[in-house]
């Protein structure tokens, strides 16, 4: 399926008060809008995925899987700054008639929100059954379900958080000083920063995962080796598939953009901010997740007043919200059959 691309008749105002003209945005849709018009799931995707979600979350999502477009109005858009359809650095800025690079405004997740109102707007969705996004997604999700509680009525926020970490902030700033470290990412060109890039993947990778996947999946075969090893094969390979289909510009700003979550800012604290939460609310955490520590979920279940609380071990560590499909599968059924009040769900953990 093909990318829609919203246009909007409208600039959108940035919370630091610069504008972008000429937004817009692409996205996807499955199913169709049923007559009650509340069947619609809308999906909050991660750091640099992208609106397809029937590719990227296979197991949840799909014909025969839980989230189905037979029965859901399944929306996934692409995020401000990501470059799949919506605007981002390497759009043509219309002052210049260029590229914006690094002239591109500063955005907020609390800005992403803003623009994807204004997609739900033009889909005429007033009211999403079900909000859902993980990791850079669920925080985008928390936000929107503060913005507009009235609006969103089940909300499913996975290995993520209320405000991002200063260990989270630590390593997003590793892989910008990997960015700029490469010279050509100030030479305003498309492929700008690409050596940079697949260094800044690389120090993202592990703290995706985590020691017991690379012991297991990565370990040599050959012991009598002292050099090209099988760990950093991975590393190159994964920086080069990242490389190949993203650019630098957009990494910059997103990373800053994850920075920037807050949802206590200018709301007098994190706190009194989930508590505007009316959405009925399934918080999910990995136990092994080392960038989104278990304990930032269990205090979003502590201080969302409609919340019920799961979690699960994972060999993939964070990747786990992508890989673990039958886990999550089993969670959220549970969720919709349950008083989620208080409620930690007990999960039978699947070998």
């Amino acid at each position: 399926m093909n990318t829609q691309i919203f246009k909007s008749t409208q600039p959108l105002e940035l919370e630091s008060g610069q504008r972008i003209q000429q937004l817009e945005i692409g996205y996807h849709t499955y199913g169709k809008l049923n007559t009650n018009r509340n069947n619609v799931v809308w999906v909050c995707h991660a750091l640099t995925a992208n609106s397809d979600v029937m590719d990227w979350w296979k197991g949840l999502f799909g014909e025969n899987e839980f989230f189905n477009p037979e029965e859901h109005f399944i929306v996934c858009a692409n995020i401000l700054g990501s470059p799949y359809g919506t605007s981002n650095p390497l759009s043509e800025n219309p002052v210049t008639g260029q590229s914006y690079y690094l002239a591109f405004p500063q955005f907020t997740v609390r800005d992403i929100i803003k623009a994807h109102q204004q997609l739900a707007e033009h889909l005429k969705i007033d009211q999403i059954e079900i909000l859902i996004g993980g990791s850079l997604g669920g925080q985008q999700a928390a936000e929107w379900a503060i913005i507009e509680p009235l609006r969103i009525k089940n909300l499913i926020l996975i290995a993520t958080n209320a405000r991002h970490s200063p260990w989270g902030i630590a390593f997003n700033e590793s892989q910008r000083l990997a960015l700029s470290a490469d010279r050509t990412f100030y030479s305003n060109t498309p492929d700008g920063g690409r050596k940079g890039l697949k260094a800044a993947r690389s120090i993202a990778l592990l703290s995706y995962r985590g020691y017991k996947t690379y012991t297991v999946s990565q370990q040599d075969e050959n012991d009598n080796i002292s050099d090209d090893h099988r760990a950093s094969s991975y590393q190159n390979y994964q920086g080069e598939k990242l490389v190949n289909r993203f650019n630098a510009y957009s990494y910059w700003y997103l990373s800053k953009a994850m920075d920037s979550h807050n949802v206590g800012r200018n709301r007098n604290g994190v706190e009194k901010a989930l508590s505007l939460i009316k959405a009925r609310t399934l918080v999910i955490g990995i136990k092994s997740d080392v960038l989104f520590p278990v304990e930032e979920q269990q205090y979003l279940f502590r201080h969302i007043p409609k919340s019920a609380f799961a979690e699960f071990d994972s060999f993939y560590g964070h990747d786990g919200f992508l890989i673990e499909t039958e886990a999550l599968t089993n969670i959220i059924t549970s969720f919709f059959k349950t008083d989620v009040k208080g409620k930690i769900i007990e999960l039978q953990r699947i070998a």
